[in-house]
């Protein structure tokens, strides 16, 4: 049934009545742009949210400018019968959106295709990716609610759709956006992880939930993690499909509890699949403790004492990894997983694509047990780009890649989020760039030489050029010794599953395998960042002199002699593997062209410790409580190890509802980026036993948030109202924002994420989360004022690196008047 009401008399909405539901889609409004200006890196500006913040947004009037001398003006846009606000009057811009609410009242908001939205002020997740997943529960407040809506370049091509839901639960199940594994027949079927989102929308956090699932009888039951107020959770529930013998359909009946009491349920279905097709499995992420998938398509070839190859596939833009696995024929001599990015778009295979990608190559690994020396990178367009990058910085991981349609680096072709500046307009534009540089494929391209690279394209590719292609060879062809080059002709973008199951592409791959650590004798490497990328067999660059700039070992391996020789360049300290000598021996160890180290192996498997200040001498000092591999900087490094969000409760009731509010912000951010999850604690509720090695992000200042001194005790960095501290230089104003990591003193793996400001506009100012796009490169630390969301790099202050030692005095940072 449907009725049509003119509210407010600006908006006709639809007025559905659905499964006991009333829907109100949105059908008119304001739109402008372009106005702001987001993209894969720190900086951004955006006239609207900054007059938001400084409370000069006026209520938006058809015909009128942003800002008085502005060219733009707010246009009224119109929905289309399919309820999507589309046009070029709001591209890199807003819609404007009012709803009149008789009373206070809680629900649900859905909008599909932008990038965040402000809800009377509020930040809140955006969709992206037009999915139609991103339901946040919204409490009205009685009169006029007003939505500023952001959407990015793209928004004119597939539209806005925004609707307002009245739900008939408080809490209850959503099962759009599920994340399921398939049983197997032959496997072992009595954990299964799904998840599932929660939606809570009622004014407390929930605890105490749990989800009963049964299976052909089988029951288990699993606790829940607290489900924040006015917020949805994507959780994961354990399934038991015991031992399956035949492929089809189990139905999974879930029910959600509270204290033993039924408040929901919800059927699914358990796919069970024959042990000889592409099948999904998944697992419990160390990076937020969500749950994830990867994709199989299995090795038929003959049980035997020989173990299978490995061939690593990472997918496309909007490819789905079960998709990617099914676009491969079964192999009779090794197993091809896919892992997901995290979502089908993800983060281009770097960040947390990256950490996705490894974590999924350890399970295979340990799944699989492939032979260690046959382990193959491939995959296609943005896949073609994971395989490029992931070639290039992992180079003794792999035998041979195989990257099909795809672009080298997010500096030359990008896509949502745009593309890596690839030049900077001031000093501090270039530290902050300089953040981006493990991005850039070309400038590690030496890195493949001890692999074999077969390169295929499309020669009538629309989306992404085989120019890309061709520059590649190009670039190859002035170094390389091993790599073979394909264009299809005629080929466009995708011409079949030949684009990847490319029988070439195998055959390439069966002429290589990975020489053991022990029996390579040359390396050549490159890193823009050890915290990303510092091992290449038996070297290990521990340090940097200049912070991301690019670091290069060249080194030879000679067991006659029992030397290692060779140059560095940008590296502070280096690690050693002295497997390859025998116990007992003395070997000399001269790097650029000094005098040669004497080192006694005293042990298998020894590793030596070398510093250079001067010149390079021997070190038996730990490095746990100085940057390493381990944790080496960058404001988005804490972002893993299960982080948490730890938001403000003290300081003055603005301080205390932006704190929670960006906290959520980000929370939904990152669930719909990243299908993730993460734990919302209030800063009284933090202990650092019960979250110890778990990377923090701290969402306040040093007054406001009570886990500062607990986190930060011994930190140069200082943020207070009014004021922030670093080391000897003060910045004052109640405008100013900052973003910082500082390494756990009760940790060796974990960091902290500082978000913070010194005053109300300050801290909105943080609010843009650009640190979720794939790429964007974000230094140690960052200050800036409100004035950054007008006049861009101007109104940084502060910007750069900290020392190895993490001291403000040997650190790298470029400073403004």
């Amino acid at each position: 049934m449907k009725n049509r009401f003119l509210l407010a008399g600006l908006f006709v909405f639809a007025f559905t009545i659905s499964f006991a539901q009333s829907t109100y889609y949105f059908s008119e409004g304001l739109g402008i742009g372009p106005c702001h200006k987001y993209g894969r890196e720190a900086l951004y500006t955006d006239q609207l949210a900054y007059m938001l913040y400084n409370g000069s947004l006026k209520q938006p009037v058809e015909g009128q400018m942003l800002a008085a001398g502005d060219a733009v003006k707010w246009k009224v846009v119109k929905t289309d019968t399919a309820h999507r606000f589309r046009g070029d009057s709001f591209s890199n811009g807003y819609i404007y959106l009012s709803y009149e609410s008789k009373k206070e009242q809680v629900v649900v908001l859905n909008i599909t295709g932008n990038d965040m939205v402000y809800v009377n002020g509020a930040p809140r997740g955006g969709d992206v990716y037009r999915y139609g997943w991103m339901n946040l529960p919204v409490k009205l407040k009685k009169g006029r609610n007003e939505f500023y809506v952001r959407v990015a370049r793209f928004g004119r091509f597939g539209g806005v759709v925004a609707k307002l839901t009245f739900p008939e639960k408080p809490v209850y199940m959503h099962t759009e956006d599920l994340t399921m594994p398939n049983a197997v027949v032959g496997l072992k079927n009595d954990s299964l992880w799904a998840g599932l989102v929660v939606a809570n929308t009622t004014a407390k956090a929930l605890t105490g939930l749990t989800v009963k699932s049964v299976v052909s009888g089988r029951q288990i039951v699993t606790n829940l993690p607290v489900i924040p107020a006015y917020m949805t959770r994507k959780i994961g529930v354990v399934l038991d499909a015991g031992s399956v013998s035949v492929a089809g359909k189990l139905p999974v009946a879930l029910t959600l509890l509270q204290g033993g009491k039924e408040i929901d349920s919800k059927a699914i279905d358990l796919e069970v699949m024959p042990a000889w097709k592409q099948y999904s499995r998944t697992f419990v992420s160390e990076i937020d403790g969500s749950v994830q998938y990867y994709a199989v398509s299995p090795y038929i070839g003959p049980k035997s004492n020989t173990s299978p190859a490995l061939f690593f596939s990472v997918h496309g833009a909007e490819v789905q990894a079960i998709s990617q696995a099914r676009a491969y024929k079964p192999k009779d001599w090794g197993v091809v997983v896919a892992p997901t990015n995290r979502r089908p778009r993800g983060f281009n295979w770097e960040d947390w694509g990256r950490l996705d990608a490894l974590e999924v190559l350890g399970i295979a690994k340990k799944q699989f047990t492939p032979d260690p020396a046959r382990i193959y990178l491939t995959g296609h367009s943005m896949g073609g780009h994971g395989t490029w990058f992931l070639g290039a910085t992992y180079p003794d991981k792999w035998a041979a890649i195989a990257p099909s349609a795809g672009y080298p680096t997010l500096s030359s072709y990008g896509s949502h989020d745009g593309m890596i500046p690839d030049s900077s307009g001031s000093e501090v534009e270039s530290v902050l760039l300089r953040a981006s540089n493990a991005s850039n494929v070309p400038a590690l391209a030496q890195n493949y030489k001890g692999l074999g690279v077969y390169i295929a394209h499309g020669d009538a590719d629309r989306t992404v050029s085989v120019e890309y292609a061709r520059q590649m060879k190009k670039l190859l062809a002035g170094f390389h010794p091993d790599f073979s080059y394909y264009e299809h002709k005629g080929g466009g973008h995708w011409y079949g599953d030949i684009s990847v199951d490319w029988p070439p592409i195998f055959d390439f791959f069966s002429w290589h395998t990975i020489a053991k650590d022990t029996a390579t004798y040359h390396i050549d490497f490159t890193t823009a960042n050890p915290g990303v990328s510092a091992k290449m067999k038996w070297a290990t660059i521990q340090q940097q002199v200049v912070p991301l700039k690019y670091s290069n070992v060249k080194l030879n391996l000679d067991k006659q002699k029992n030397s290692i020789s060779g140059t560095t360049s940008n590296v502070a300290t280096l690690s050693l593997d002295l497997s390859a000598f025998e116990k007992g021996s003395k070997i000399s160890v001269q790097l650029d062209n000094e005098n040669a180290l004497s080192v006694d192996v005293a042990e298998n498997n020894q590793n030596i410790l070398l510093r250079k200040s001067g010149k390079w001498s021997l070190s038996t000092n730990g490095l746990e409580k100085e940057k390493n591999p381990l944790r080496s900087g960058t404001f988005k490094e804490p972002f893993k190890n299960r982080m948490v969000f730890v938001y403000a409760t003290k300081g003055t009731p603005d301080e205390i509802l932006w704190a929670y509010e960006k906290a959520r912000y980000d929370a939904e951010t990152w669930y719909y980026r990243g299908n993730g999850a993460v734990d919302l604690v209030r800063d009284s509720e933090f202990d650092m036993e019960k979250f110890r090695d778990r990377g923090v992000i701290l969402y306040g200042n040093s007054t406001s948030n009570l886990a500062w001194n607990k986190l930060l005790a011994n930190c140069p960095v200082r943020v207070s109202a009014g004021k922030i501290v670093v080391g000897s230089h003060e910045f004052v104003g109640s405008d100013l924002a900052t973003y910082f990591t500082w390494p756990r003193a009760d940790s060796r793996v974990a960091s902290v994420a500082v978000v913070a400001g010194t005053g109300k506009m300050g801290m909105q100012a943080t609010n843009a989360n650009q640190y979720f796009a794939g790429g964007s490169g974000f230094p140690d630390l960052m200050i800036y004022s409100a004035e950054m969301l007008e006049k861009g790099f101007k109104g940084v202050k502060m910007a750069g690196f900290f020392g190895n030692d993490w001291s403000v005095e040997k650190g790298d940072f470029v400073i403004t008047k």
